[in-house]
């Protein structure tokens, strides 16, 4: 059996408006359950989702075009956008032969989330196939030849003129940014935020004195689980220098950033703690409750700093 990373190494892996007057993102979105497609006639799948799936065929096993059913329709976040991070289990059949190609660990490992875009690059036909799926469904694909790009299907033994079968497990999908209620914030010398269409934030600073105590502004309300600390949380972030009105770090355009509620400064902490995953929150840090006097790296000591954080999901798989 030729594992996961052989077919990945073939390929890479690689306008603002003010908060307040800006729409947010549906969660979810509209789904067919079949392409129409008689794939529940031609393929039979045993096992729970999350497990490694048993997978019989009527060989040979041929497509003309891209086609779909979902075995089970989960009820999490959906996947909508390419570099959204997920963490999947799929197994892979040869149309030809009914054996298996590939196959993840499907292991609980969070070590495996990644964007969308490392599936999509050597499988294109997996981006509409799997086009607003949601987490804890499973979805059987029919692929057809040419739906796995050549030196992807030829790194795992697919023949040229060869269909073949995935069987694809959404064990975990984070929000692509947050999404929710908007909510109406009247602080007083305090920043203001802007979104560009794809969610990025802007953070504009006020010529006025910092506060002297950390302030946390719900911007966007979601309506997902509490963030408690107990496990980790998965974010989008963007974090600037109040005095100067610089940003110091952003996770914008990379990997959402997972971590502990230990792990970061307690402002921060203090910021996230009992907000909702789908939320978009707005934290003012003072030196004291940040990086003090000594400050670090790019922050000078004694700086107040403003994070805009986007609460993507919880790192935990169920």
């Amino acid at each position: 059996m030729r594992k996961l990373p052989a077919l990945l190494a073939v390929v890479g892996l690689s306008a603002l408006t003010l908060v307040g007057c800006t729409s947010v993102p549906e969660a979810g979105c509209d789904r067919p359950a079949s392409s129409g497609s008689s794939l529940d006639d031609l393929v039979t799948v045993d096992g729970e989702p999350g497990s490694a799936p048993e997978v019989e065929l009527y060989t040979p096993f041929q497509v003309r075009s891209t086609a779909h059913t979902d075995l089970e329709s989960g009820g999490g976040a959906a996947l909508t956008e390419t570099e959204q991070a997920a963490l999947l289990d799929v197994t892979i059949v040869s149309g030809e032969t009914g054996e298996v190609l590939i196959q993840t660990p499907y292991d609980d490992d969070i070590a495996r989330v990644a964007p969308m875009s490392q599936w999509y690059t050597p499988i294109p036909a997996l981006e509409d196939a799997l086009e607003c799926a949601t987490e804890g469904s499973r979805v059987v694909v029919g692929l057809a030849p040419g739906d796995i790009l050549p030196e992807a299907a030829a790194s795992i033994g697919l023949g040229e003129d060869e269909s073949a079968v995935a069987v694809v497990d959404v064990r975990k999908a984070y929000l692509p940014r947050a999404a929710g209620a908007l909510q109406f914030n009247a602080g007083f010398n305090l920043p203001s935020v802007v979104r560009a269409a794809d969610g990025t934030p802007g953070v504009i600073v006020p010529d006025a004195a910092p506060p002297g105590d950390v302030v946390v502004e719900t911007l966007i309300r979601g309506d997902g689980p509490e963030v408690t600390g107990d496990v980790p949380v998965r974010v989008a972030y963007t974090g600037v220098l109040w005095d100067d009105k610089t940003v110091f770090d952003s996770s914008w355009g990379q990997a959402p950033v997972s971590f502990s509620l230990e792990d970061v400064v307690p402002g921060f902490a203090a910021g996230l703690e009992g907000q909702t995953v789908g939320s978009q929150v707005m934290i003012v840090v003072p030196p004291d409750q940040g990086y003090g006097d000594a400050g670090q790296g790019s922050i000078p000591g004694g700086a107040t700093l403003v994070f805009v954080v986007d609460i993507l999901g919880l790192d935990e798989v169920s």
